[in-house]
């Protein structure tokens, strides 16, 4: 059964003075049901040292108090203070009362005159004189100075009343039975409305209670009104001192001028405190479009680099990792259409597939898009770049290891690759690459379907399709000893070639225009992709694409973000494109109507083509055979075949 949940009382304190205390119990009865109420003597100093114990403890909702008490603790105290004001009608009660003593009366006052008395003197035919004071010398100078001055009777407050008693003189309280009751009843609407704040901070707490990070809420004042034991502990906080605790003065590290001043977010800001490291989020809250106050989180940030280091560690998911498919794979010149028909035959069977083509013609693409069309759909895809690991990595990234295999290796050991893609597809692209001592390991786990971990002697089987990827002459390759023959033959059962962009000119057309109509969707760019594109498409299609569909898109997406500095088509600076990417000046455009001609469609390399593409490619031999459109290899002879300077370059 669940209990009912009632908020608590408000708790007022009233700090009085002797009469005015009297006065006040007269009516507590009046609101013992509704409220806690307790009721201090103290005056002055005494009242504010007790107001900021109040504070600092939580102890009041609301404090009430009358005269000089009341204008220091408002001053002082974030705390509500309510004042016991004095009526008109009290004023004359009290003046009613004094003249039947005397005919001259005295008003002792804090600070300033009441203007309205100087009326009333005159209606009721009284003498009367006011005195300010400031402090309690200032208050018993007044009095021996009315006293030497003739006066017999003096107004003022309950401090007032008892010094004039003290001095011999007659004292009358200036305050009401009606205005303690109107003062008392406004401090409990204000009560009311700080009970159900706390018990909405009390909430807040008990959640902020239960969470793994270091948080606090702060009120529009940056006091503390809820905080979890993490923060007290970093800050240094007793759980007493904690709330209503002022965080500048706790904490001056953590600004909160982003939420106060400009009432946005502040967040991932690191700050060092206490000789560590913390990242911290300020956060607004906000109660009906209104800011009511902030929410801080601190987070140890060496806690957040392990978490990374963990999370990035972590065995690799076993679920599909293939994003492409053949729908998704554009292109309607023959010899595309052709590789697409092969692949979309390949992907039926679990056979072994190797992929060549030069580099940015899409094998990775190709893999994935086989893979989900496979009976294997379901499974895992892993993907490897053999170019991508030395040696030793990369044994450990196929194979896997056993604990203790080598010094840091993870407790309890890591699967390989093939045990990750255990009934899925292992795609190895750059298998050219692969290093002559691991192509044996390989070969053997194509041959046995396999697997022994480094530093492990137990086989492991498993069920996996094998991809490879290489643009290298692997069969180059096997004939200079660099690969071996029997894994070839062993990866090539099914062969999949995919065709350079340069023969596939009828497609850079469709690419180039799709590329850029997405890439000025992703930029928020609204120029009409086609028009913007037409006066270069001369260019695309004559260059010859040494990197292909990847080069393509780099062209394109370069060409998307210069295109954002022009308001519209027509004053786009096309010229001046052109000569930031140097690639596409080296193009000779074919005269109308016959095909375009790049160097590497030219019958024979001249010496004046190698010329341009090293003088392009700044001396970089493996980028200047790519302009041409040749292998390193046939560049290198070629430069062998030309005596003199270029020989040597």
């Amino acid at each position: 059964m669940v209990t009912e949940f009632k908020p608590r009382k408000p708790r007022l304190c009233i700090i009085s003075y002797k009469a005015l205390s009297q006065l006040i119990r007269g009516v507590l009865e009046e609101f013992a049901d509704r409220a806690e109420i307790e009721v201090v003597e103290v005056v002055m100093d005494n009242a504010l040292a007790l107001g900021r114990e109040l504070e600092r403890h939580n102890r009041v909702d609301v404090i009430v108090s009358a005269g000089a008490n009341a204008a220091i603790l408002q001053a002082a105290l974030a705390l509500p203070v309510v004042s016991i004001q004095v009526s008109g009608y009290d004023v004359l009660q009290a003046l009613q009362k004094a003249r039947q003593t005397a005919d001259r009366v005295g008003v002792v006052i804090y600070q300033h005159k009441i203007p309205e008395l100087e009326a009333v003197k005159e209606l009721l035919r009284v003498e009367l004189t006011q005195r300010p004071y400031q402090t309690v010398e200032d208050m018993a100078e007044c009095f021996r100075e009315l006293k030497a001055e003739g006066y017999r009777v003096i107004i003022g407050s309950s401090l007032i009343v008892d010094m004039a008693h003290q001095a011999g003189i007659g004292g009358v309280l200036v305050y009401s039975l009606d205005s303690v009751r109107a003062a008392i009843a406004q401090a409990l609407q204000i009560g009311q409305v700080a009970v159900a704040e706390s018990a909405r901070y009390d909430r807040l707490n008990a959640v902020l209670q239960h969470l793994h990070e270091a948080v606090l809420a702060v009120d529009t004042h940056k006091r503390i009104i809820a905080i979890n034991p993490l923060m007290e502990r970093i800050l240094g906080l007793k759980p007493q001192e904690a709330i209503g605790a002022h965080l500048p003065e706790v904490a001056p590290e953590l600004s909160l001028d982003a939420v106060f001043e400009r009432n946005e977010r502040d967040p991932d800001a690191v700050i060092q405190f206490r000789h560590s490291t913390f990242v911290a989020n300020c956060i607004p809250i906000r109660e009906q479009g209104m800011l009511t106050g902030a929410l801080v989180t601190l987070q140890d940030a060496h806690a957040i680099q392990r978490a990374d280091t963990n999370i990035r560690s972590q065995p690799r998911s076993r679920g599909p990792g293939a994003r492409y498919r053949f729908e998704q794979i554009h292109g309607s010149c023959s010899a595309f259409q052709q590789s697409r028909a092969i692949a979309e035959r390949y992907a039926r069977t679990s056979t072994t597939v190797l992929i060549t083509g030069e580099s940015g013609t899409g094998k990775e693409l190709f893999a994935q898009a086989m893979h989900n069309a496979s009976p294997r759909k379901a499974c895992p895809f892993v993907a490897l770049n053999c170019a991508a690991f030395p040696e030793p990595l990369l044994e450990s990234e196929l194979f896997g290891y056993e604990e203790g295999a080598f010094t840091g290796s993870r407790r309890g050991g890591k699967p390989g690759l093939f045990e990750t893609a255990h009934t899925g597809t292992v795609f190895l692209d750059e298998i050219g690459d692969m290093p002559v001592s691991l192509q044996t390991r390989l070969l053997r786990v194509l041959q046995e379907r396999e697997v022994v971990r480094l530093g492990g002697v137990r086989p492991i089987a498993i069920d996996v399709r094998v991809v490879a990827a290489t643009h290298r002459p692997l069969f180059e390759l096997v004939e200079r000893g660099l690969f071996r023959a029997d894994l070839y033959y062993r990866l090539n059962i099914l062969h999949l070639r995919l065709p350079p962009l340069r023969e596939r000119r009828e497609d850079i057309r469709g690419l180039a225009l799709q590329l850029l109509y997405f890439c000025l969707r992703r930029l928020g760019c609204h120029m009409p992709a086609d028009q913007a594109i037409a006066p270069l498409m001369p260019m695309l299609l004559a260059y010859h694409w040494p990197g292909n569909v990847r080069e393509l898109e780099n062209v394109v997406e370069r060409f998307g973000v210069y295109l954002m500095q022009f308001p519209s088509v027509n004053e786009i600076d096309y010229q001046r494109f052109q000569a930031e990417v140097p690639e596409l000046l080296a193009v000779r455009l074919a005269p109308s109507g016959s095909a375009p001609q790049t160097l590497a469609e030219m019958p024979e390399l001249s010496e004046e083509g190698i010329k341009k593409a090293l003088a392009l490619a700044r001396g970089n031999k493996g980028r200047a055979a790519e302009l041409l459109g040749i292998s390193r290899t046939t560049l290198w002879r070629k430069l062998r075949e030309v005596p003199g300077e270029l020989a040597e370059a």
